[in-house]
């Protein structure tokens, strides 16, 4: 009988070392799904939530586009170099997978997939850095008022949703166009794209003509969170 107790009790406390082991890894997953944010791709920082991105567009300034002088690319002096780098090699090495670099900080290797189109590049030759809103399109809503350095600022953010790396093909489709004239081959981009155009127009205070804010209500709306 003492024997029969002894095998029951073990048993029992088997059972609640397993339970007490099952409910702290349940703890553990639940505690990561709060703290880890989901990763929605290989994104510039700061990409807002579709409820911060929708807020902004529904403040943004709406207004014909217009300058007080012509647009010159060399207004906004572009891929500084800071810490050894370039704007450009930085993001190179951000966005990029594998990445390894020479002395000159140009990368020597690596892969990169462009979020627009869906292509994979090996050669950093074949990878522009696309100014998602372009240095024409801030010029002509509202940059034309700024002074250089806040203009070398702009196209050379790294903090915002504002430069990304993509293939040369795809960057020259898109140019200098807004939401209303071009959109990622892509409609699984929609959504990011909208949030990285609206949240750069909302951090630099640039305006959004009609048309403009007209065509990025629907990529918003393709976003789920």
């Amino acid at each position: 009988m003492s024997q029969f107790v002894v095998q029951r009790g073990h048993r029992r406390g088997l059972r609640s070392r397993y339970l007490i082991a099952s409910v702290a890894v349940l703890a553990l997953v639940a505690l990561l799904m709060v703290v880890r944010p989901q990763v929605a791709g290989a994104y510039p920082p700061d990409l807002p939530s579709k409820a911060v991105a929708q807020s902004e567009l529904d403040a943004l300034t709406v207004r014909a586009e217009g300058a007080s002088a012509p647009y010159d690319r060399n207004l906004f002096p572009h891929w500084i170099t800071v810490n050894g780098c370039t704007t450009r090699e930085t993001v190179l090495q951000r966005d990029g997978d594998g990445v390894e670099v020479g002395s000159d900080c140009y990368p020597t290797s690596g892969s990169w997939y462009s979020e627009w189109d869906g292509e994979t590049r090996t050669a950093p030759a074949d990878i522009d850095i696309d100014h998602v809103v372009a240095l024409s399109e801030a010029w002509h809503s509202g940059a034309s008022e700024w002074t250089t350095d806040r203009r070398r600022d702009f196209a050379n953010d790294l903090t915002g949703p504002q430069l990304i790396a993509v293939t040369s093909e795809v960057n020259v489709s898109k140019s200098d166009k807004d939401p209303a004239e071009w959109v990622p081959p892509l409609s699984s981009k929609y959504c990011a794209y909208a949030k990285m155009w609206i949240h750069t127009k909302a951090r630099w205070d640039l305006s959004v003509d009609s048309a403009e804010k007209t065509a990025l209500q629907p990529l918003l709306d393709t976003c789920s969170f």
